[in-house]
Parts: C-alpha cells; sequence; structure tokens
C-alpha cells in the first residue's frame, strides 16, 4: 500500500516540494477556489486533482506536503472580530525557528520565513495588514498548532469528501487573546493608501492571475 494511501504521481508531485518555499510556491500557482458551486473543504488529493484552494484547503495541503517532507503536519488558526474572515496557514520549524504558508488573495496573508521565535510572534507578524474592507484592524486570537495526525484514522490526506470536521474542530479549540479592550480602544485604522492596497487582489474572479498590481 502507498504511503498514507497516496498514488505514486501524488507522491511524486509532494516529494518535488522539499522546501517550505516551494510548497508556498506551488500554492501561488493555485487559482483562488472561488467556490462557485457551494461551499468547500477538499483534501490534499482533491486541491492536487481541481488545481485550486482556498485557506484552509490550501493549509493542509501545505501541511501534507511538509509531513512527506519530514515536518509535522501543523496548523494555526486566527479568529477576527465578526467584519473579517479568520484564516488558517501551516507553519513549520526550522533551526528552532517558526515560519508559515498560507493559500490567500490578498497581500497581507503571506509566506514567513522560518524567522520567529514563537507562534505568537509569527502570528502578530500579520497583524497590521489583516484587517477588514473599512481598514480596521481584525485579528484577535489564535490557536496553539494543531497535529492533524490526530485525524490519520478519517483518512484526510485522500477524502472525497469535504473535511468540515477539521474546519469544525479547529473553529472549537481554545484560542489564545492577542489583545486586550484597552489596546483594541487604541488600534489606528488603515491609511487610505494602505487600505488601498489592502484590497488588491491576485486571481480574479474568472480564474485568471493578474499580470500588474496598480
Amino acid at each position: 500500500m502507498s504511503l498514507f494511501e497516496l498514488s505514486p504521481t501524488e507522491l511524486r508531485l509532494l516529494r518535488r516540494l522539499n522546501r517550505p518555499w516551494k510548497i508556498q510556491e506551488y500554492l501561488d500557482g493555485l487559482p483562488i477556489n472561488f467556490e462557485r458551486r457551494g461551499e468547500t473543504c477538499m483534501s490534499p488529493r482533491r486541491v492536487m486533482r481541481e488545481k485550486t484552494a482556498h485557506c484552509i484547503e490550501g493549509a493542509m495541503f501545505a501541511a501534507l506536503a511538509l509531513r512527506i517532507n519530514g515536518h509535522a503536519p501543523l496548523l494555526v488558526d486566527i479568529e477576527t472580530v465578526p467584519s473579517d474572515d479568520a484564516h488558517v496557514m501551516a507553519v513549520f520549524r526550522q533551526n528552532g525557528r517558526w515560519g508559515a504558508i498560507h493559500k490567500t488573495n490578498h497581500l497581507a496573508l503571506r509566506y514567513r520565513d522560518p524567522v520567529y521565535t514563537s507562534i505568537r510572534e509569527l502570528v502578530m507578524s500579520h497583524f497590521h495588514e489583516y484587517a477588514d474592507g473599512d481598514g480596521r484592524k481584525t485579528m484577535r486570537s489564535f490557536t496553539r498548532p494543531i497535529h492533524l495526525r490526530r485525524f490519520d484514522a478519517q483518512g484526510w490526506m485522500t477524502d472525497e469528501d469535504d473535511l468540515w470536521y477539521i474546519a469544525e474542530y479547529i473553529a472549537d479549540v481554545p484560542h489564545i487573546p492577542l489583545l486586550t479592550r484597552s489596546h483594541v480602544s487604541l488600534l489606528r485604522p488603515m491609511s487610505v493608501f494602505e487600505a488601498a492596497m489592502h484590497r488588491k487582489t491576485e486571481w480574479d474572479r474568472s480564474g485568471k492571475r493578474r499580470r500588474r498590481i496598480s
């Protein structure tokens, strides 16, 4: 039986992504999953087949690619105020420092080199650019790394059904607050320039990658 029931073709692809930044480049090349046919939470197998992903789908794919190449398959969830969307990222550790891999359509949530001494420090590296449509900074809490081996018996890596059980688990796990109310009261909204940059996206809704960001 193939490793984790992955096909030889799938394993070859994953083994080629033998550096975290190579995983990020693979994900960057996939169009955003705009869920035109309804909400999805695709397994890594389905991401490879459909060649599209949104944030949690990309994070789970990255976690599997990290695992195949000797890292633990770890996810971290970032929670926000209700006016904004939560985000899930894959995290990894090299030489005692943390980095992150993301799938996103915006500038704020991008690859992080493994230079951060803690998960909190890694999460906070996204803080100033993580905002809602009105330019209000929205990050409020995060999880400790969640090891996906807890879902191995359910076949999360190759499941043909949506992995809502992982999304629900991540949402329900205790989150660590980042700010007190007094901290929130001191937050400055984005400037007009910052907000304009925040609205830029990499992929349009037709599935085409923008060649110019202006």
